[in-house]
């Protein structure tokens, strides 16, 4: 079945150097470092070096306490963090500056992963989340390079898919050194797919991300900037979602607040400006010197790294891709800067999180665009309301912490056992 798997990027790469270039036209960056993709990462110098996978931003962001936690416990050791987008790579640049170093993951074909490690040769590597790489973990097991899969999530609908190839995704899975899981669900499917003994429950590493020690004072400046309204945010939003938001705005009214609108992927944030100026809405963005923002009814975050300042400034929030069947992002920001949360109907990308909030009381579920505006309606003339979701989501998002630490703890463990395992050889 690798066979097969490893022929088909060998007939995909022709087409993935035009899909480069296709996506360079609207983001630049997709043509640097591009050698990198093809296995030509930054050769290792004196240092051991650990590997940490995180694709893209959603995991970058994710793997800050993670590579925070490694910095300090392996100061001897090189963090290399690798992605597949420049966004995420951005990201990775933004929160550790040159505290590591970055290249982009090899394509998943056996000689360009060879490569790959040849050059980086790393002695241990992490992977964020469900990124199942068949050939380098495959290689990394031949080569005695112990790999664990952090932070693991397995929606039920991702599970139905990945079972369709389970003769390829099973062997990769029981190669692995350890797997972390999210919850008991996560472990579940994992096991089912070929993870076996190897997976424990560690929670989910999100809840142990800080903000950025500026938020207090960007949230400040960004109240300032609203002067005083309600904010409504719409957080890490999809496409089409912004259009069904900015219809219903204008359906429903509530002229006296504010909606501010933070699109998920920063390629997206001109379009979403075409789309409210084409409404007639007042509006401005955050990228503009000099906003008059006293009168104006929508406020587009065009900003990357801002969204804990962004939530940290709003009475009320939507959490993306929810209303819509992308799966729903992240909450767990939301709770951890006190801001009540809406959700949509799809959060399958986030189930358990997304349920557990809705019990724990800091996050409330609608069924339609309609149903979500009533809501905001409602809460709005509720401030009790909103200050009890507020502190339920503080409880929650501190009851959940410690992930990291109980995933630090596997990362020792197989470190210690490849380098027990490189002395005795």
């Amino acid at each position: 079945m690798r066979l097969l798997y490893s022929t088909a990027w060998l007939l995909a790469l022709p087409l993935l150097f035009l899909y480069l270039v296709w996506r360079a036209l609207r983001q630049p960056d997709y043509l640097r470092h591009w050698r990198e993709r093809l296995g030509w990462g930054p050769r290792r110098g004196a240092r051991p070096r650990i590997l940490v996978h995180a694709v893209s931003v959603g995991e970058t962001r994710a793997a800050e306490p993670l590579v925070k936690a490694l910095l300090g416990r392996y100061p001897d050791h090189e963090i290399l963090l690798s992605h597949i987008t420049p966004t995420g790579r951005a990201t990775g640049r933004e929160l550790f500056a040159e505290r590591v170093t970055q290249t982009y993951l090899a394509y998943d074909f056996p000689p360009l992963v060879r490569l790959f490690l040849a050059r980086t040769q790393p002695s241990l590597c992490v992977v964020m989340e469900t990124e199942i790489w068949p050939n380098l973990f495959a290689a990394c097991a031949r080569l005695g390079i112990p790999v664990l899969l952090v932070n693991a999530r397995l929606s039920e609908k991702s599970a139905r898919g990945y079972g369709r190839i389970a003769r390829l995704v099973g062997p990769a899975l029981s190669s692995l050194n350890a797997i972390a899981a999210q919850t008991a669900a996560d472990a579940t499917r994992l096991t089912a797919l070929g993870g076996d003994h190897r997976i424990e429950v560690t929670g989910n590493v999100k809840f142990d991300v800080t903000p950025p020690e500026n938020t207090v004072q960007k949230a400040e400046a960004l109240r300032h900037l609203f002067a005083g309204r309600f904010v409504f945010l719409a957080a890490s939003t999809r496409d089409g979602e912004e259009a069904l938001l900015l219809d219903a705005l204008k359906r429903f009214g509530l002229e006296d607040s504010l909606l501010v609108i933070v699109p998920r992927h920063p390629q997206r944030f001109e379009e979403v400006a075409r789309m409210i100026g084409q409404r007639g809405l007042p509006w401005a963005r955050r990228g503009a010197p000099d906003m008059a923002t006293e009168h104006i009814r929508v406020f587009l975050g065009d900003s990357m790294g801002e969204l804990a300042a962004y939530y940290a400034a709003a009475d009320l929030a939507y959490v993306g891709g929810s209303l819509l069947p992308f799966g729903g992002q992240n909450l767990i920001e939301a709770a951890a800067a006190g801001c009540p949360a809406l959700i949509g109907p799809h959060t399958w990308n986030f189930l358990d999180a997304a349920d557990q909030a809705v019990a724990a009381g800091c996050a409330r579920r609608v069924r339609d665009v309609d149903d979500l505006v009533a809501a905001v309606a409602e809460l709005r003339r509720s401030p009790e309301r909103r200050a009890a979701m507020a502190a339920a989501g503080l409880r929650f998002s501190a009851e959940n912490r410690g992930a990291t630490r109980r995933v630090m703890a596997l990362i020792e463990t197989a470190l210690h056992g490849a380098v027990a395992k490189n002395r005795c050889g």
